[in-house]
């Protein structure tokens, strides 16, 4: 069979999504499946609206299209703060976006205008992380601000952690978001839809918190297709961590130095290379490399050791493995490493256990 290519397990995929949809509901949290790290594959996406989950969250215009014109029955949420020059299609094929910009939001309401429609808006609240959001102190004259527009209807606030500066979601900086929330409907006779407090990584938040307090949206992606929460990457039990594998082709084995001879210089990158002595090792050469994956986000199933990669090649120590041209060579995923994958048009997509 044709590689390199990802082989993704529905089966699996559903079922992780099934079971943090229950377990999050269990405390009041809905769950908008994300599907950015898989491009807003459709067959994917199905799975995850069969599982409960009628929100799809995105940060391409592009995916979120795809998803629709594949008759996808979802609402669907601009993942990214808007673009303003895709002012026009965010309203045209978003239900729902996150914004942080006043401005942004006047483009919006221009569009939904012209277009009849009623756009929902989720203000983002910076908590932190230091990505996207208002400060608090602005966020009331924000709300002002939205609530005076046309064609727009704020439909929440949430914020984002742990993506940028890595900084944890905890029970403090959820009661504070709770808190804002509360004020925000208090101050202009709200009731919010949504309270969105992040993403995969508050997932020891959830399971510590006796009171999520406002909290009643999250935003999940890594913990639905890798079976992890994101901020030591440990697994949640019941979870599938292997719902996804890279599969390569060898396409050259040879007994080779494990070392490089001549005079080292920079490489195809731009590095200067290290190489550990191993003596003489089987070295196998694998059909993918750098422009297909990122291989540092990579681990073999076998007991192989990646030495090293180039443009179009990885390179093994096969070590007592005796790999032969033609054998395949099947890897798990970090995030980045599907990312990368399921944005490369290089690698084969292939669904596997699609009941």
């Amino acid at each position: 069979m044709t590689t390199p290519r990802i082989e993704m397990d529905i089966g699996k995929i559903s079922h992780n999504a099934k079971t943090l949809n229950e377990l999050y509901g269990s405390k009041g949290i809905s769950v908008i499946g994300v599907t950015k790290v898989i491009c807003g594959d459709p067959t994917i996406a199905t799975a995850l609206v069969k599982s409960g989950m009628n929100i799809l969250a995105d940060s391409r215009i592009a995916n979120i299209r795809r998803m629709r014109e594949a008759g996808i029955q979802a609402r669907f949420l601009l993942l990214r703060t808007p673009v303003p020059s895709q002012a026009e299609s965010v309203v045209k094929y978003a239900d729902i976006s996150l914004n942080s910009e006043l401005s942004v939001v006047k483009s919006l309401s221009k569009f939904a205008l012209s277009n009849n429609i009623t756009h929902k808006i989720i203000l983002m609240v910076e908590l932190g992380d230091l990505r996207e959001g208002l400060m608090p102190s602005d966020l009331e004259d924000t709300v002002k601000g939205v609530m005076s527009l046309k064609g727009i209807e704020l439909a929440g606030i949430g914020t984002n952690l742990a993506c940028f500066g890595g900084i944890k979601p905890d029970e403090e900086k959820m009661r504070y978001l709770s808190s804002l929330a509360g004020d925000i409907e208090e101050r202009f006779g709200l009731k919010l839809e949504f309270v969105s407090g992040g993403n995969s990584a508050n997932y020891s938040w959830f399971m510590s918190t006796e009171d999520v307090g406002r909290i009643n949206n999250l935003r999940l992606g890594e913990s639905i297709y890798l079976g992890c929460e994101t901020l030591y990457r440990k697994p949640i039990p019941g979870l599938y961590t292997d719902a996804f594998a890279l599969i390569a082709e060898v396409i050259e084995s040879k007994i080779k130095p494990s070392v490089p001879y001549g005079e080292v210089c920079q490489d195809a990158f731009g590095n200067v290379p290290e190489f550990q002595d191993r003596g003489q090792i089987r070295r196998a050469i694998l059909g993918v490399g750098l422009q297909d994956v990122l291989v540092s986000g990579l681990t073999p199933r076998s007991d192989v050791d990646i030495l090293g990669a180039s443009s179009d090649h990885i390179i093994l120590d096969a070590k007592q493995i005796d790999l032969k041209v033609g054998d395949e060579v099947v890897f798990n995923l970090n995030y980045g490493a599907l990312l990368s994958v399921m944005t490369s048009p290089y690698v084969r997509k292939k669904y596997v256990n699609n009941p």
